[in-house]
């Protein structure tokens, strides 16, 4: 079964860094620390690729469970029909606004906003540092990394929604355009507005 999570040690090797980040990523109070997540979550980021900070991480997403086995097949549409927009894992489809990923699924949405806080990221390359979102909707990655360091690219997201006068539907995306090569933009859709988002894997959380 298809899942975000491509490599199964990810978790594992991600633990010392959280122990021994630099003092530059490390809570500035003891009672503050980074706790490693159970199971890999997901940001569905907006920004400059190259960009170390910003605003807009209010339009920012997260899935707290991987979309990708929770998803439907886009040949699959009309068991989303038939079950009245509920897909076989409990999710409610919107058919205003939908979600795909680089294998022609169709996914849950992430919840929005993201909540402020600090997150350890990763794109399962390089590089792996401390995201800050901010409550006003600021944003900043630690270590001068940029979104596209932390950016995962082969898993490829999209938001698909229905203009004023159009006729947006999973039925008209081209299946023959899947899988979507690492890092490339996700297909247009006839009839639909799309927006691109970059996926950050989110390994650790700071908390109290």
């Amino acid at each position: 079964m298809f899942s975000w999570v491509h490599k199964l040690g990810i978790l594992a090797a991600v633990i010392p860094f959280v122990a021994a980040c630099d003092p530059s990523t490390r809570a500035t109070e003891s009672s503050m620390e980074f706790k490693p997540l159970a199971s890999i979550q997901y940001i569905a980021a907006l920004g400059d690729p190259n960009a170390n900070s910003g605003s807009g991480a209010g339009q920012w997403g997260l899935w707290a469970l991987d979309p990708g086995p929770r998803g439907v097949r886009l040949w699959n549409y009309e068991l989303l029909e038939r079950n009245g927009w509920v897909a076989p894992a409990g999710w409610s489809f919107d058919p205003q606004e939908w979600w795909l990923e680089e294998n022609g699924l169709i996914m849950e949405p992430p919840d929005f906003p993201i909540e402020p806080g600090q997150y350890m990221v990763t794109g399962d390359r390089e590089v792996t540092t401390v995201l800050t979102v901010e409550s006003d909707g600021s944003w900043s990655l630690a270590n001068d990394a940029t979104l596209y360091d932390v950016t995962h690219l082969g898993c490829r997201s999209a938001r698909y929604t229905v203009p004023e006068g159009g006729n947006c539907s999973p039925k008209n995306a081209p299946q023959d355009a899947f899988r979507v090569e690492p890092g490339a933009d996700m297909p247009a859709v006839e009839g639909c507005s799309k927006q691109d988002y970059a996926v950050l894997f989110v390994v650790a959380v700071r908390v109290d």
